[in-house]
């Protein structure tokens, strides 16, 4: 289902979506969390924005961009791989998105992830070593203290700062990326 867009909903959706992934990525690389007063009244939002622009068709194309959003980081964030933030801001986002426009997002989300996980790991190396690059990125989950090795679990805070980086970044720039896409296609064909 390839869903048209007029070109008021379109820069509507496009300037709404560039807002709330700035400030999520300011937030998340602030305190690395996304905070519910973000993501649900724009995910409220998302839903009003296809009610009046879109009808019926709208809200359930949007739903079925919240399915592979938030559905998707769901099960990231069950596996433990996620945080509950991430997975209420690609609930949010994608309502607003539709189906094909969060799939692209997830797919270039995930290549702007590798290349600058690559990048960050390279620069780790080049300026701090191999080693103390493995000891920051590439912990075990566990620590042990003493002489007898007791062995003492990773805090939540300990698991923050071994991050690579914040969920969000990746997110704003192939949102953008997506979006100004659309944009130009919908002026270029129109």
């Amino acid at each position: 289902m390839d869903f048209p867009l007029t070109q008021l909903s379109l820069y509507i959706m496009a300037i709404s979506v560039g807002i709330f992934t700035v400030i999520a990525a300011i937030t998340d690389y602030k305190a690395r969390k996304i905070y519910n007063v973000l993501t649900v009244p724009f995910f409220v939002l998302g839903i009003i924005y296809q009610a009046v622009f879109n009808g019926w068709e709208g809200l359930m194309y949007g739903g079925l961009g919240f399915v592979a959003g938030f559905g998707s980081f769901f099960l990231i964030w069950i596996v433990g791989s996620g945080a509950a933030g991430d997975v209420k801001m690609m609930g949010a986002l994608s309502i607003w998105l539709g189906f094909k426009a969060t799939l692209a997002v997830m797919i270039v989300g995930t290549l702007f992830v590798l290349v600058g996980s690559f990048t960050i790991l390279a620069w780790s190396v080049f300026r701090r070593g191999a080693k103390k690059t493995k000891e920051q990125y590439l912990a075990t989950g566990k620590s042990f203290k003493g002489k007898k090795k007791k062995y003492v679990p990773e805090t939540m805070e300990q698991k923050k700062k071994r991050g690579l980086m914040p969920f969000a970044l990746p997110v704003v720039l192939a949102t953008w990326s997506v979006t100004t896409w659309m944009v130009i296609k919908s002026v270029v064909l129109n």
